[in-house]
């Protein structure tokens, strides 16, 4: 079970660019909701026994909230993120500062290169699935996997709606997944079929409300309303979803496990109070 998660306040967050379909800068984000929401999924982790670590938000770089764009992260190894989108790059500097704090080896891959962290790349055991097609080029997977020591898949993403993997794509354990088939493209769907033990099928209309966009710990999984609507498969595979409410983080794109990043083991230095 994951015990720990990097996490950022919303202090900053807002729709002030459009690069991806969900972001409309028409669309105003209503703060003081969005902390409310933020500070729900904190509490849960905290009641769930889910150390968080924070890192700092920083003016102009609103999208810092969705920390699973960060890196990839495995054992003490980090693959930062080359965002793909100049509005995100300014990200990296700092997530490399928080990533060294919280004890990770930082590798960088070759800036020619779009890679967005753990938003692309989604462990299933140890083997890594890594989506290309919209933010991260398919050619960035083998240094991945070459750093991080550890088996590749690839996956082409075809809806733009889900512009990353962890939008479409959650492993619950070694051998369940949730998986949205509407978002990948046909090859890319049976190779998931082939590898996936037990593959628990979202219907497109419940994986746009972000209910792949979610966070296992032990039998419960946190995600957003729409989680419900997948009870009974998720019940009968061992799991009790967890439905809170994501609204003004879906305005950009973005839920449950947008908001976290994995930090393994837990052991890498005290929380700091959320305040």
């Amino acid at each position: 079970m994951t015990d720990a998660v990097l996490m950022c306040r919303p202090d900053h967050f807002g729709i002030e660019y459009e690069i991806n379909p969900w972001m409309h800068i028409a669309v105003k984000v209503d703060h003081a909701l969005a902390e409310e929401q933020w500070n729900a999924l904190y509490r849960k982790y905290l009641e769930l026994g889910v150390r968080v670590e924070l890192a700092p938000p920083v003016s102009g770089l609103p999208d810092m909230v969705f920390t699973a764009n960060a890196a990839v992260l495995w054992d003490d190894r980090a693959v930062l993120s080359n965002f793909h989108h100049a509005e995100r790059q300014g990200e990296e500097a700092h997530w490399r500062e928080e990533l060294e704090r919280l004890g990770f080896d930082v590798h960088e891959l070759p800036r020619s290169l779009s890679f967005e962290g753990a938003g692309d790349a989604l462990f299933l055991g140890d083997r890594l699935f890594c989506g290309y097609g919209f933010r991260t080029d398919r050619e960035s997977h083998r240094p991945v996997a070459r750093i991080l020591e550890v088996d590749v898949v690839s996956l082409e993403l075809v809806d733009p709606r889900f512009y990353h993997l962890d939008t479409c794509f959650c492993p619950l354990d070694a051998t369940n997944v949730l998986a949205a088939p509407d978002a990948f493209a046909p090859d890319s769907m049976r190779l998931i079929r082939e590898l996936v033990p037990n593959l628990i099928e979202v219907p497109v209309d419940v994986a746009a409300g972000f209910a792949c966009n979610a966070m296992p710990l032990g039998q419960h999984l946190l995600s957003s309303l729409t989680i419900s609507q997948m009870d009974a498969p998720l019940k009968a595979a061992g799991y009790t979803p967890i439905p809170l409410p994501m609204g003004e983080f879906l305005k950009a794109g973005g839920g449950v496990r947008c908001l976290s990043l994995p930090l393994g083991d837990g052991e890498r230095g005290p929380a700091r109070d959320a305040g």
